[in-house]
């Protein structure tokens, strides 16, 4: 992923798929501990994903640059000591409360205010707690987290100029291999290999670039790299003798 053009390594030991089965906070850290000396090696910024507290503490301990949590660091148990370290949180909003991702449906009509309810909240609870405005990167959640809907995730997609200028706040924006973007083209589970190059991906990545997200987790950092090489040279202004 470095040598692919990746900015910041974000690592979990525990999936949040719907089907997932849970992870101990023990074994998720000895996974993590194996691979941390070389992802610090890369000198990259390094993120760690996970909402289980005994890990993220663990992780502070670790000199995370990122903490990517996809409940929004719900605990207030650990709110001083998030308040009291230089690290950024990746404050993610999700339909469920605790845990992983679950299948919900959320009507559509609603959900751009269930996200904006959520952020409105754990940021006032954050800030209250001494944590500062700038550690803080908004990230609405995508797929699952939104609903079974596909829809829901292409309203905050469509939205995310909206969420930026009502926080004033960076967006991270993780549509990678999202099965609401299969949903859309009509492609089975079985042909997401990590393998392959995902086109819809990368169109749904390139979107949320136009929009403005500050931030985008992905799989494939060479193709995403690549592209927005290719659009940043598109941009350039026009030759008149050309």
């Amino acid at each position: 992923m470095a040598q692919g053009g990746a900015d910041i390594i974000d690592i979990g030991a525990a999936s949040s798929h719907p089907d997932a089965q849970a992870v101990a906070p023990d074994l998720e850290i000895a996974r993590l501990a194996a691979v941390i000396p070389a992802l610090k090696q890369t000198g990259l910024p390094f993120s760690i994903d996970s909402f289980a507290l005994q890990v993220q503490r663990w992780a502070l301990e670790q000199g995370v640059h990122y903490l990517n949590d996809i409940h929004g660091f719900p605990d207030p148990a650990l709110h001083p000591e998030l308040a009291a370290s230089p690290v950024k949180l990746i404050v993610m909003h999700a339909v469920q409360e605790r845990g992983v991702a679950v299948r919900t449906e959320v009507p559509s009509v609603e959900i751009f205010d269930r996200v904006t309810r959520f952020f409105d909240e754990r940021i006032a609870m954050l800030q209250k707690a001494g944590v500062a405005r700038d550690q803080l990167i908004l990230d609405p959640g995508m797929g699952q987290f939104l609903g079974t809907d596909p829809e829901n995730s292409l309203i905050l997609l469509r939205r995310l100029p909206e969420l930026k200028a009502r926080y004033g706040l960076p967006v991270l924006v993780s549509v990678s291999r999202k099965g609401f973007l299969r949903q859309l083209v009509g492609r089975p589970a079985a042909e997401s290999g990590a393998g392959r190059l995902h086109g819809e991906t990368l169109a749904a990545e390139m979107f949320a670039h136009r929009q403005g997200a500050d931030y985008i987790r992905t799989h494939a950092p060479s193709p995403l790299a690549d592209a927005l090489k290719v659009l940043k040279a598109l941009k350039k202004p026009v030759n008149p003798r050309q």
